[in-house]
């Protein structure tokens, strides 16, 4: 009987200890918005060993946005100026970011960080560039907190923010903010997209990507979207591609659940170089661009003036004069720069079209009112890294590598440019008048060409003032406050257990109905590679360049605090920032530069490093494969980032590759690079293959093959590579060999000295996007067995 009793008792206070250890939250209470994540919230009466002596309950209920919380698309477009687009008085027709700006509100004082990965964590995050640790691009990180691109936790990105709150959360296209060492298939994948908080990923990481080939992928998954049954689809293009993506997430997003808001980030790499476009958008702007640069430029400022994007009283900011003259270039290269401003025109065009289509099918869901749309026209300003003033047909043969293009081969191949088979970027000063009114490109964070791009907001339940423009002063770091703001979400104080880190930007709704409200972000430091600015009550302090934007290999200062000079300009009297009063104003100048200071130190801007591509070093950042000399790959492994593979540059090494074949097989045993620099062993109708490119130039590509085919059976096959030494990008010896029998060699006149690619990566047993050269075509996958391949390092 004592112990029914007791077991009664213990039962009671068993299922009234349940029922207030699951009823810590209260209506009242719950959800507490500020502290990420937001458990479910169930009120439970009483719990009995049997139903019938238990109360009713209701399910937990799950965190929903706030009722009214708009669908979100946020859109960022790659290295385009302020005068580009149609929509900002530029020359590229861009209808659908015109009919968003009839629709809501053209921003035309809004600033980037002049740089992409700064760009991209300040969008995401709300916080300075330094804050999210990305002072520089991710290749080019140092250790220093704000620069070694590990987003802190204390640094939560609007992804993880928003799917906490309850929206379906997704990125497409371009990631430029996973760590170098990182970005391969094994992981860790934490600061990945979908490690960050967002719900789906379908894109690209790295600067840049090929419109044609690109090494894409799906969460965290390779994908090759190119490829149709082991071949290359002729109709395929990225931009096409991201935007059928965005359009199936968004329907079924809608589809499935009606009433949950969504985010989209949608950010395709254009119009960063490669330049690429389809055949019959390139065509539409044939003899656009004849006129040439500099007078594009003033055509462009007049277009400006007259449709009042920038203020009567604007000047055109003078170009500074190292860049290249439209009169000094030979009536060959004038067709050649002619022709790659057609190309970019052409991609941005097609890539506005397709952003379009993303638009179109969310008023077809009947959701565009409630649809808050932000398009940024530009992570910075048009990149003007191109040394020669003539534009380049490869940008990591030229900036990188030091291929030194030739007027002849640029004459005979304008037809391949845009296509596949050319990786151009334009000329410097076509980027220069892309940024009209304002002087400086990307990378020159202290100059307002850099920095500043257009931007459009629209939200047809909201905006109501629609086709006007506002001039307060708006920064990459307010996008996130805007949207929490817009969606009755707060600012987080906690997520994941991290205390979370202010945010430095402000929310822009306050302009939404009001074009002469003072503005709130009133203070704004810039900073990028020692080039840097402050931003305060109007005024603009910032330095002198002491290095070109298409400078990759800079001389560094002594002391980048001392050697820079200053400028001081009246932003409010001086729309583009052309008119330096430094010298009439000293004490003016000594007070912006000391409040500089305060904010580099507040935002952990320090130290100063006006180093470049000096920095891209592999050894200088954390590096798993640090002192190890031989490597052990197995077929089918892929996706191997520069980075993380052996370092076959500037080195002599062998390669050992095991294989099983039948009677004419072949395929790649292992590659690594592609078509614009890259080496590559394989088979081909049976015959062991060595193939080297220095460049896409015909007269760079080298191969070495057998003069008979490998007979059934095992065989090992042997490259010895034999660098020559005495300096970076010599040339080297190359000897195959089949079962420890020599059947040929040959000589590598020149060797890649820096990097083989930007986006291609090293493959065992098949290629992905551009073959080493075009004998082959990829993903020339090996027939026969890869039992394993060894890289082994000489010293």
């Amino acid at each position: 009987m004592k112990s029914n009793i007791l077991h009664a008792a213990i039962i009671t206070i068993f299922a009234f200890g349940l029922a207030n250890a699951q009823d810590k939250s209260s209506p009242a209470n719950w959800p507490d918005r500020t502290v990420l994540p937001i458990e479910p919230y169930q009120k439970v009466g009483k719990v009995a060993p049997t139903i019938k002596d238990s109360d009713p309950i209701e399910w937990p209920k799950e965190i929903s946005a706030p009722e009214g919380a708009p669908n979100v698309l946020l859109i960022m477009i790659d290295d385009v100026g302020f005068g580009a687009s149609s929509t900002f008085g530029g020359p590229i027709p861009t209808p659908n970011f015109d009919a968003l700006a009839k629709n809501g509100l053209r921003y035309n004082r809004f600033h980037t960080t002049a740089v992409c990965s700064p760009s991209r964590a300040a969008l995401i995050t709300g916080r300075n560039h330094h804050t999210a640790a990305t002072g520089i691009i991710m290749e080019f990180s140092t250790p220093y907190p704000g620069y070694n691109s590990l987003v802190p936790r204390t640094v939560a990105t609007v992804g993880k923010i928003l799917t906490d709150n309850g929206y379906g959360t997704s990125w497409f296209g371009k990631n430029h903010n996973v760590p170098d060492w990182l970005t391969t298939p094994a992981g860790p994948f934490n600061l990945w997209p979908t490690g960050l908080g967002f719900e789906y990923f379908y894109g690209f990481l790295g600067a840049d990507a090929h419109q044609f080939r690109p090494a894409m992928f799906e969460g965290t998954k390779p994908v090759d979207p190119y490829l149709k049954d082991e071949k290359v689809d002729s109709e395929y293009i990225l931009d096409k591609d991201l935007a059928d993506h965005a359009i199936h997430w968004i329907q079924t997003q809608k589809n499935v659940s009606p009433n949950k808001p969504f985010f989209a980030y949608y950010t395709p790499g254009t119009a960063h170089a490669p330049h690429q476009a389809p055949k019959e958008w390139i065509a539409k702007f044939k003899g656009k661009f004849d006129q040439g640069f500099d007078k594009q430029r003033i055509e462009t400022y007049e277009n400006q003036k007259k449709l009042g994007i920038i203020p009567a009283d604007a000047l055109l900011a003078p170009t500074p004069p190292e860049y290249q003259k439209w009169d000094a270039l030979s009536p060959g290269m004038k067709k050649v720069a002619a022709r790659e401003m057609e190309v970019y025109a052409a991609m941005l065009a097609h890539c506005d079209y397709q952003i379009g289509r993303v638009i179109q099918s969310v008023k077809d869901l009947g959701e565009l009112d409630n649809t808050l749309i932000i398009f940024i026209m530009g992570d910075n300003g048009s990149s003007a890294e191109d040394p020669t003033g003539q534009g380049l047909t490869s940008e990591i043969g030229v900036l990188v590598n030091g291929l030194v293009d030739t007027e002849d081969y640029m004459v005979k191949h304008l037809d391949d440019f845009g296509g596949p088979w050319m990786a151009e970027h334009f000329s410097m000063s076509w980027a220069h008048a892309m940024n009209t009114p304002f002087q400086w490109d990307k990378k020159i964070a202290s100059h307002l060409g850099g920095s500043r791009t257009g931007m459009v907001i629209s939200w047809p339940a909201r905006i109501k003032q629609t086709g006007q423009i506002r001039s307060q002063f708006s920064h990459l770091t307010d996008i996130v406050p805007t949207i929490l703001e817009a969606a009755n979400i707060p600012q987080p104080k906690k997520v994941d257990g991290f205390e979370q880190l202010p945010m430095a930007g402000k929310s822009l709704v306050y302009t939404f109905d009001n074009a002469n409200a003072p503005e709130t972000h009133t203070t704004q430091y810039f900073e990028v590679i020692a080039n840097r600015g402050l931003y305060k009550d109007g005024w603009m302090a910032n330095t002198t360049p002491r290095n070109l934007p298409w400078q990759g290999h800079p001389v560094p200062s002594q002391d980048p605090v001392k050697d820079y000079k200053w400028e001081l300009y009246d932003l409010t009297k001086d729309y583009s920032q052309t008119n330096d009063i430094a010298a009439k104003n000293p004490e003016k100048l000594k007070e912006m530069q000391k409040a500089f200071m305060e904010e580099a130190q507040k935002y952990e801007v320090f130290p100063f490093d006006d180093r470049y591509i000096d920095r891209v070093n592999p050894e200088n950042r954390p590096n798993l494969n640090k002192g190890r000399t031989k490597f052990t790959f197995h077929q089918g492994v892929s996706r191997i980032t520069e980075g993380m593979a052996p370092n076959m540059k500037n080195t002599s090494f062998t390669i050992t590759a095991d294989v099983e074949v039948k009677a004419g097989q072949e395929g790649i045993i292992i590659t690594q690079g592609g078509y614009f620099a890259g080496l590559a062993l394989m088979l081909q109708k049976g015959k062991p293959t060595f193939a080297y490119a220095f460049s896409h130039y015909p007269e760079h590509k080298w191969t070495v093959q057998s003069p008979t085919a490998l007979t059934v059976g095992k065989h090992t096959i042997v490259v010895n590579f034999d660098y020559a030494g005495g300096g970076v990008g010599k040339a080297a010896k190359v000897t195959l060999m089949v079962d420890g029998k020599k059947v040929a060699s040959g000589d590598i006149p020149r060797t890649v000295p820096s990097r083989f690619s930007a986006d291609e990566t090293l493959d065992v047993g098949e290629d992905f996007g551009t073959p080493v050269n075009r004998t082959y075509e990829v993903p020339f996958t090996f027939q026969g067995k890869i039992n394993q391949v060894t890289v082994d390092l000489k010293p």
